[in-house]
């Protein structure tokens, strides 16, 4: 049974499963926005919410943390440079899942996972 279980399996083992949250994670804090399905995004956007948390935070312990999910040094000084410092003011809703229809070859549902507030790009 599944009575209180917190996240989905999705049809892959654990080491598998940490290891595609990881890579996506990374994926949204450098891009912005990415393009999954809908699972997947929701299993995400738990993650993305915990670490974005920690780089507000901004202590030693914090960036240890963030990299243990991550497993990447230049994801993590992103994270704690570039994207925490534009949710400072704000206590949640660090990004936003849309649903976009389904895919054409299997009939998943995607959806678009973005941060609320994207980088400033310049026009040159």
């Amino acid at each position: 049974m599944r009575h209180a279980k917190l996240s989905s399996r999705l049809s892959r083992p654990s080491g598998q499963r940490s290891a595609m949250v990881a890579i996506t994670v990374k994926n949204l804090l450098h891009r912005g926005r990415i393009q999954t399905t809908l699972a997947k995004a929701k299993q995400t956007q738990r993650a993305a919410d915990r670490l974005i948390s920690l780089g507000k935070d901004g202590s030693v312990h914090s960036r240890r943390q963030a990299y243990r999910l991550l497993r990447d040094r230049t994801a993590v000084k992103a994270l704690f440079a570039e994207v925490a410092p534009r949710f400072l003011d704000c206590q949640g809703g660090y990004k936003r899942v849309l649903k976009m229809g389904n895919r054409l070859g299997d009939g998943a549902t995607l959806a678009l996972l973005e941060l609320t507030r994207l980088p400033v790009e310049h026009p040159q």
